[in-house]
């Protein structure tokens, strides 16, 4: 098994863990509310940075798996080496984007509320934790971006296909 497909399936089960958490925190936080009418005071805010958690890791994920959100009126309508070259733009132009806003100004954001001893409210956790997902998915971007590029061009894969 290959760095990349272990890597894969470790962001995988990464995601449906913390895809499990977050619904079972907001299936506890319904229960509380209406069942035991009284509310949890962590779980929204819970739900909050998982949300954060799940969505830049599985962005990172999708763009490993070539399923990410794109335009592609352009690149279906070219063939052969320009089809080609506008790929490795693309790829380039996510994985510069990845280092400059996400990692860069990721390592900056975890920086910042570190030293500033930021902390949430209702978890007490401090915010430069919650936010270390910016530079991690700002990585893993880049190194899928990257890997992309070396690839031989084929379908994008069903997402958790291969897991199952």
């Amino acid at each position: 098994m290959s760095f990349r497909e272990r890597l894969d399936t470790f962001l995988y089960w990464i995601l449906v863990i913390l895809m499990g958490t977050m619904a079972l925190n907001v299936l506890w936080q319904v229960g509380s509310r209406f069942i035991l009418r009284s509310p949890s005071s962590f779980t929204d805010e819970l739900a909050r940075y998982l949300l954060i958690w799940v969505s830049l890791l599985g962005a990172s994920y999708v763009t490993g798996k070539k399923m990410h959100l794109a335009i592609d009126i352009l690149p279906s309508k070219l063939e052969g080496r320009k089809q080609r070259n506008l790929n490795v733009l693309i790829h380039l132009l996510v994985a510069i984007f990845a280092l400059l806003a996400m990692v860069w100004g990721g390592i900056k954001l975890v920086y910042i509320t570190l030293t500033l001893h930021q902390t949430s409210a209702a978890l007490n956790v401090p915010l430069g934790y919650v936010y270390l997902v910016v530079p991690l998915s700002g990585l893993l971007i880049i190194y899928y971006s990257l890997a992309n590029l070396t690839e031989k061009e084929e379908e994008p894969e069903e997402i958790g296909k291969e897991m199952m």
